[in-house]
């Protein structure tokens, strides 16, 4: 894998949209990204092979807390470790934030997605009911405290 993870632009953002529309069945607007990347508590990247953005990841800070907003990676891309680079890139520069606690939620349906997150130290805490449209599904809650980061 040759690849480099840095922060979103706005010239990212087409491509980012593109990956978001072929994924979710509510899809994440153009404007969304470029606000909250552009919003300095948040913290979005992309990671980046062969000039094209292949996978991206953003978290919103608050009071010491990060909730994981998105992470994907394009189809063809997948299962091949970028998932899990994004998010411990992700978790490092919250750490620079003074992040403390790490939050997201994932469909319950999503089971590749929980057992990532698990392998990284996210812990199941609880369920959002019907936190999910086109399909109605529940969320899983999930939960890191950052210092497990330090270890």
């Amino acid at each position: 894998m040759n690849y480099i993870i840095r922060p979103m632009e706005k010239k990212d953002i087409v491509q980012v949209t593109e990956i978001e529309k072929s994924i979710y069945s509510i899809p994440w607007s153009a404007n969304s990204f470029i606000e909250a990347s552009e919003n300095d508590n948040n913290i979005y990247l992309v990671c980046i092979e062969n000039d094209k953005v292949i996978g991206y990841c953003g978290l919103w800070t608050v009071l010491g807390e990060g909730n994981i907003t998105n992470i994907a990676v394009t189809n063809t891309h997948r299962g091949k470790g970028y998932g899990r680079a994004l998010l411990k890139e992700l978790e490092n520069r919250g750490r620079e934030k003074a992040v403390s606690k790490y939050f997201l939620e994932v469909r319950l349906s999503n089971v590749i997605a929980q057992n990532l997150y698990l392998s990284l130290g996210y812990k199941k805490i609880g369920i959002r009911k019907n936190f999910y449209e086109r399909p109605a599904e529940d969320a899983i809650i999930m939960s890191k405290d950052s210092i497990l980061l330090m270890k």
